[in-house]
């Protein structure tokens, strides 16, 4: 199976600073990848090296076979690559059918912009897609800063699938979530790789919640990749666990 992402030394230095020094690795598509490390691994900014939020000094990017390195976030969209922020990143004033809206509008492919909304079919039958598969409907036309902290995250999940990507970044989407709200996102996360065959790789906080969510995991230290494999294996590791559990796991 070839890798639909796949990361090859990538690197990126602030002054003296090495944030991300020569990590590689490749994510599978149709699965679960997470990237997890302690504060200041520098997990964040290879999180924002791959979706084009910053530019490597060094290595590549290949989505899908094509070279994507440095390319700005609306190029990688239209390939194919979307991602959501680690804080919410929603139009707070306006409901959440119009904040699907202005996401799906992107798969009228500029024909829409000056064409009355009655007729933009596509992207409405998106949103509408959108708010079934999310559970939303019943919040349709509701301000999105009224709801719920998980609700908000939902809906940026939402607002990121509008595209129809045929992968997903997600940065720390179950941050600041109640216990019932991660779990909830959990399950929906899983659904879209097994049920949706969506491609997805994760940078996430809750270790435990990514031991049972991911099919292959990566870990960060000081900037470089400490281990890879599957959840058991990475949780084993005698480094990992020096470096990030803790001896006493």
């Amino acid at each position: 199976m070839s890798a639909i992402l796949s990361v090859q030394g990538l690197s990126v230095q602030f002054g003296a600073l090495k944030a991300v020094h020569d990590v590689s690795f490749e994510a599978q598509p149709g699965r679960i990848t997470a990237v997890i490390g302690p504060n200041g691994a520098g997990k964040s900014s290879l999180f924002n090296l791959i979706s084009g939020a910053i530019r490597p000094t060094a290595g590549s990017v290949r989505f899908d076979g094509r070279d994507v390195t440095s390319q700005a976030p609306h190029q990688l969209l239209a390939n194919g690559l979307s991602r959501s922020f680690q804080i919410t990143n929603l139009f707070f004033d306006l409901t959440v059918r119009e904040n699907l809206r202005l996401a799906a509008q992107f798969l009228e492919r500029g024909r829409g912009l000056f064409r009355p909304l009655v007729r933009s079919t596509i992207a409405s039958h998106r949103v509408d897609e959108l708010l079934g598969q999310f559970e939303l409907r019943a919040k349709a036309d509701e301000l999105a800063g009224y709801l719920s902290h998980g609700e908000q995250r939902r809906l940026e999940i939402a607002v990121s699938l509008a595209s129809r990507p045929r992968m997903l970044l997600l940065d720390e989407p179950t941050q600041g979530m109640s216990h019932t709200d991660t779990r909830e996102t959990e399950s929906l996360i899983r659904g879209l790789s097994r049920d949706h065959g969506l491609s997805i790789l994760l940078v996430e906080h809750d270790v435990d919640l990514v031991m049972q969510l991911s099919d292959h995991v990566v870990v960060m230290h000081q900037g470089q990749k400490l281990a890879e494999g599957p959840p058991a294996e990475v949780r084993a590791n005698p480094a990992v666990q020096a470096a990030y559990f803790g001896e006493k796991h």
